[in-house]
């Protein structure tokens, strides 16, 4: 399932961002070779300490993580301007309450393919992508903004995704660094549902909590 967690849960899903934080160092900084702040088995940054929602693909009872990523309002701190600000152009203006920006996705492929054999990797970034959608929409954030090198392009088009690339940079690796801004609406989840045969929903709203984006930017206010 696919869930969000807030700063509150931290406690309450440890076990789980324990995972996604091994997971990252793993993926970005032992495979990748990024250059990110490790502690320990774990990939953690700044960003992390300013209580920011995760939006997590685990089994039913929260034990095995699958994969994950970091939400942040552009309205606070985010890596896209105090990092990647020369990926987009100067007189554009991403801070609002309804743009978020999204980083660190990632996936267990091994996990993915001990327990859904028939989900390669290109499908379970599909299914993460879909299922950001279910949640942006479900929070009222009307856009997702994400960094990311070129030949990631082809995953968000294989996914059905609408994506407008606002710039490109060079200088930060190997590849360029893109900054692409998401379409986050009905017309772009119904295309998503479509393109990967997907009819019922993937993301868990939760019923009774506040909305993250709500609370994040009360607390950021």
């Amino acid at each position: 399932m696919f869930i969000t967690i807030q700063a509150h849960e931290y406690h309450r899903y440890a076990n789980i961002l324990n995972q996604m934080f091994r997971l990252r160092k793993t993926i970005f900084a032992d495979t990748l070779g990024w250059d990110v702040n490790v502690i320990g088995r774990y990939e953690r940054d700044s960003y992390d300490a300013l209580g920011p929602a995760y939006l997590v693909w685990c089994d039913e009872r929260c034990m095995r993580l699958y994969g994950g990523m970091r939400l942040m309002p552009t309205t606070g701190p985010t890596l896209l301007y105090d990092v990647f600000r020369a990926t987009f152009p100067a007189a554009t203006d991403l801070v609002a309450p309804g743009i978020w920006e999204g980083t660190r996705m990632c996936i267990d492929e091994a996990a993915i393919e001990d327990d859904f054999p028939d989900v390669d990797a290109n499908r379970a970034f599909s299914l993460l992508l879909l299922a950001l959608c279910e949640c942006a929409l479900s929070h009222g954030i009307h856009t997702m903004i994400s960094n990311y090198e070129p030949h990631l392009k082809r995953v968000y088009n294989r996914a059905g995704a609408e994506v407008d690339e606002l710039g490109r940079a060079d200088g930060y690796g190997r590849y360029p660094v893109c900054c692409g801004s998401f379409e986050v609406s009905q017309h772009v989840l119904e295309k998503m549902r479509q393109v990967l045969n997907v009819s019922a929903p993937l993301y868990v709203c939760p019923k009774s909590e506040q909305s993250f984006a709500t609370r994040l930017l009360a607390n950021a206010a």
